[in-house]
């Protein structure tokens, strides 16, 4: 398959690239935002590549991926193998989608089953904890020359608005064990997409105005930086300069935002419907985040790498992970929420059929699942199956590029979607992998 060709008077030149730039961050205030374009030579146009009315019917949609560090045991969530010498100490139960059975682990998802959509066929052929975050935050392996941009960086750009003030990317990841091991990146995009990632607390640091400080000097210092930055732009242009200022010229708007980060505003029933654990609260505040119109937030729950001990493991954490999970499903569905917002379960691989000597289960990309929720997939779809034993796709194999351009498709992004990186177009996906159209509404 070839790549796209420029159309008829396109130039990749960045002074034109820049008065595109202008002419779309005014034309986005009439038309509720369409996203600004980043900022580096040969950068991708908005009207390039899709319609105009697709890309603004995704504007209003936020995509919430829940990371089970580590990798989580398909046999004690998603896809059970009760009575066999894989299937460990737990029974499976009925779920609301008839002849459908989980873990009894799950009793709260088992009954929520029939608003999700479940893939149980993924072989995603890599099984290191590193490589194989990294592959499934961008959908493929980098290149030694090309390091691609994460899921989370791709839908900030295209799902943001050019006039929001909240961020278009968080990440919570409160544990040490393999924080930095998908290497998030927004890389040729620019820092405008990079996460804010938020390890160490639910609030930004430094997002509260100093104290003595009043609005008046607040605002001098603000306009103080401003002129610097100009200027420093005007001597230095430069397409990443441009990146970094863009990026921080929403810290104002950010800070304006302190409210949103403040979880006692949440009335007490909802905040006892998702628990007093830190992963509940920080799926609380990604409901917050998702509602306010943050484009893609990541809650990454650690630590699943359950070589040893996995069934106490699995049995402390994978309820905790069915109390969170419904509450979110709920809490989106009760605010009318539900159909703009996607959910996604996964982490980097799951666990071996085999049962080692330390009662644990080891890395296992061959065969294992993932859950999806919300918009554009449609509920009560499972698709895909694995042998009686869980050691095998025996229908529907997929991998890590089908699942990435799934999560595009449904969100309303074509997966055939390119950027243009110098002279070099960037396909999202790579040349030839297609969605899951079985599960997609």
């Amino acid at each position: 398959m070839q790549p796209p060709r420029n159309p008829p008077g396109h130039c990749p030149t960045t002074e034109h690239q820049l008065s595109r730039r202008l002419f779309m961050n005014s034309l986005a205030v009439s038309l509720a935002g369409t996203g600004g374009l980043i900022g580096n030579a040969g950068a991708a146009h908005l009207f390039d590549q899709e319609p105009l009315q697709q890309q603004l019917k995704a504007k209003s949609r936020s995509v919430i991926l829940v990371w089970l560090a580590g990798g989580a045991s398909q046999f004690e969530t998603w896809d059970p193998k009760p009575r066999r010498s894989t299937g460990g100490p737990f029974g499976s139960i009925p779920s609301s989608i008839p002849g459908l059975h989980v873990s009894e682990l799950m009793p709260l998802m088992a009954r929520r089953m029939h608003q999700t959509c479940l893939i149980r066929s993924l072989n995603t052929k890599d099984s290191g904890h590193d490589t194989a975050s990294v592959m499934m935050m961008r959908g493929r392996k980098d290149e030694p020359a090309m390091r691609y941009p994460d899921i989370g960086a791709i839908l900030a750009k295209e799902l943001a608005r050019a006039d929001s003030a909240v961020p278009d990317y968080v990440s919570f990841y409160s544990q040490t064990e393999g924080r930095n091991f998908s290497k998030l990146t927004p890389s040729f995009l620019g820092a405008r997409y990079a996460p804010m990632e938020l390890n160490q607390s639910l609030m930004p640091p430094n997002l509260k105005k100093l104290e003595g400080f009043s609005d008046l000097d607040h605002q001098a210092r603000a306009e103080l930086q401003a002129l610097l930055a100009k200027q420093f732009a005007q001597q230095h242009a430069s397409p990443w300069v441009q990146s970094h200022a863009a990026a921080y010229a929403r810290v104002q708007g950010l800070m304006s935002s302190q409210s949103l980060f403040d979880l006692e505003k949440e009335p007490l029933a909802i905040q006892e419907r998702y628990g007093p654990s830190q992963f509940g609260r920080q799926m609380m505040m990604a409901r917050r985040l998702a509602e306010a119109g943050v484009p893609f937030i990541r809650v990454g729950r650690a630590w699943w790498d359950s070589h040893g001990q996995n069934f106490e493991t699995h049995q402390e954490m994978v309820p905790e992970l069915d109390r969170v999970l419904a509450a979110l499903l709920d809490d989106l569905r009760q605010r009318g929420m539900l159909d703009q917002t996607l959910v996604v379960v996964m982490g980097e691989f799951g666990r071996t059929p085999e049962i080692n000597a330390q009662l644990g289960r080891d890395h296992f990309s061959r065969a294992w699942s993932a859950l999806m929720a919300g918009c554009g997939v449609q509920e009560g779809a499972v698709f895909g199956a694995t042998d009686p034993d869980g050691k095998e796709v025996i229908d529907g194999e997929v991998g890590a590029g089908e699942l990435f351009a799934t999560m595009l498709e449904a969100v309303g992004i074509s997966h055939t979607k390119h950027y243009q990186f110098g002279q070099r177009p960037i396909p999202l996906v790579n040349y030839g992998i297609e969605p899951i159209t079985q599960v997609l509404s």
